[in-house]
């Protein structure tokens, strides 16, 4: 184990009724879950990430992206229960100019406004703790319920690109 990952979760950001914490070793069970769910696979992409040895390495990629950027997706977990609903942050991608917002819930806590909530208090966060003033969105051209969100966080539609995996085509939304 890491000096990095031996560190209990540092909770990030607040909100309402939720908090954003980095992800931990105990959050395998969770991420293969998440992960799993028939929307992550078709609007994000199958992980293939099965078992919780698979989930611990897909856990340590989202720290190294803590420790490498400053920032990265963190665990959207309920005030009330404690309970992990969803994971929701910045990306840095190469082939972007500037981070971009992701989020991603199970299903169960779809439609609640759990996913606006996370997103908004990750781009208040980016913008005054980690002065960044500019950031994009990703998602795929069928994803309604997802591009309605980043709508209403103020970003607008710019164009289809394509990742470096060739086929996949993305929308990117950029700041209004």
């Amino acid at each position: 184990m890491t000096e990095r990952s031996a560190t209990p979760p540092k909770s990030i950001i607040r909100s309402a009724r939720l908090h954003l914490r980095e992800a931990a070793d105990g959050d395998a069970d969770f991420i293969i879950a998440l992960l799993n769910e028939p929307g992550f696979i078709r609007y994000i992409g199958d992980r293939r990430v099965r078992t919780p040895e698979d989930a611990r390495g897909y856990i340590g990629k989202l720290r190294d992206h803590y420790w490498r950027h400053g920032y990265g997706l963190y665990v959207v977990v309920l005030d009330d229960s404690a309970a992990p609903i969803g994971i929701c942050g910045l990306l840095r991608r190469e082939a972007l100019d500037a981070p971009d917002i992701g989020f991603a819930f199970l299903h169960g806590y779809e439609g609640q406004g759990y996913a606006f909530e996370a997103a908004a208090a990750v781009l208040a966060d980016a913008r005054a703790r980690l002065r960044i003033t500019r950031v994009l969105a990703l998602t795929m051209p069928d994803n309604e319920r997802s591009m309605r969100l980043l709508r209403r966080l103020g970003l607008k539609r710019d164009r289809e690109v394509e990742l470096p995996m060739p086929g996949d085509v993305s929308v990117l939304f950029v700041p209004a």
